[in-house]
């Protein structure tokens, strides 16, 4: 049947930023497809998702880890899978966001931007692989942004980071698609989270992006849930090196 393609029982996943927004709706949607999930948090416990994976009957793990920052994400692949004895999908999606004119844009922010998105993502890659390997088996899910297509005003540190985890993610999926890794980036449009109540209640800027969404509206993260477990699944076996969209229709306008 196609539709046990999609189940994820017995695999163990790993979502970074996994306590709120986006990151929460893919754990939760991993969660009821059947895996486990260790949610990567650098401040508040993942209450919330630990909720949303224990009621369908999952077993959860709350990691605190600022993975910004090398020291703290050192073996952490390691730490979980002696605490759950395996890694079977990994979903980078922690990230932060500053706005300043590029003429004004501090270079440590710029910095502290590109270990969250983008360092960080090829070290928890490089840690979870050699146990992938050696299985001959493996889902690496890069979250990137429409901005891994577009300049945006005023972020060059995001925009300069989304396009290179779209580059990472097709690098390593020429390395690892024969031996058995699927390494593929989701690039989501703008959706109702906490992290943007600001933009999209901007009076000016909130309008516009609206305006221009085919869709006529933001997206919901429990949208993203969806593509999030086919990626991770044996649905999508043969796809590598993909950057797909989910936008509203925003980079087709």
């Amino acid at each position: 049947m196609v539709l046990d393609l999609f189940k994820l029982d017995g695999r163990v996943a790993v979502v970074t930023g996994g306590g709120r927004g986006l990151g929460q709706a893919m754990a939760g949607a991993l969660a009821q497809a059947g895996a486990d999930v260790v949610s990567v948090t650098r401040t508040a416990k993942s209450d919330e998702t630990r909720l949303l994976v224990e009621r369908c009957g999952r077993r959860f793990l709350d990691v605190r880890c600022d993975v910004g920052r090398p020291d703290e994400r050192a073996d952490l692949i390691d730490k979980i899978t002696s605490q759950m004895g395996r890694v079977d999908i990994l979903i980078n999606n922690a990230g932060i966001f500053q706005r300043h004119p590029p003429e004004e844009y501090p270079l440590n922010e710029f910095d502290s931007l590109l270990q969250v998105h983008l360092h960080a993502a090829f070290d928890l890659s490089q840690q979870v692989a050699p146990q992938m390997l050696e299985r001959g088996r493996g889902k690496i899910i890069n979250i990137g942004s429409v901005l891994s297509f577009e300049g945006g005003l005023n972020i060059p540190a995001y925009a300069a980071a989304k396009h290179a985890l779209a580059g990472l993610t097709k690098s390593l999926a020429n390395s690892w698609s024969h031996r058995g890794i699927n390494v593929n980036c989701i690039a989501p449009g703008y959706f109702d989270t906490k992290v943007v109540n600001s933009l999209k209640d901007d009076p000016v800027r909130g309008p516009q992006i609206l305006d221009r969404i085919p869709a006529g509206r933001w997206g919901d993260p429990d949208e993203l849930g969806g593509l999030a477990v086919f990626l991770a699944s044996d649905a999508s076996n043969y796809v590598h090196g993909s950057v797909i969209a989910i936008d509203g229709g925003w980079l087709a306008r």
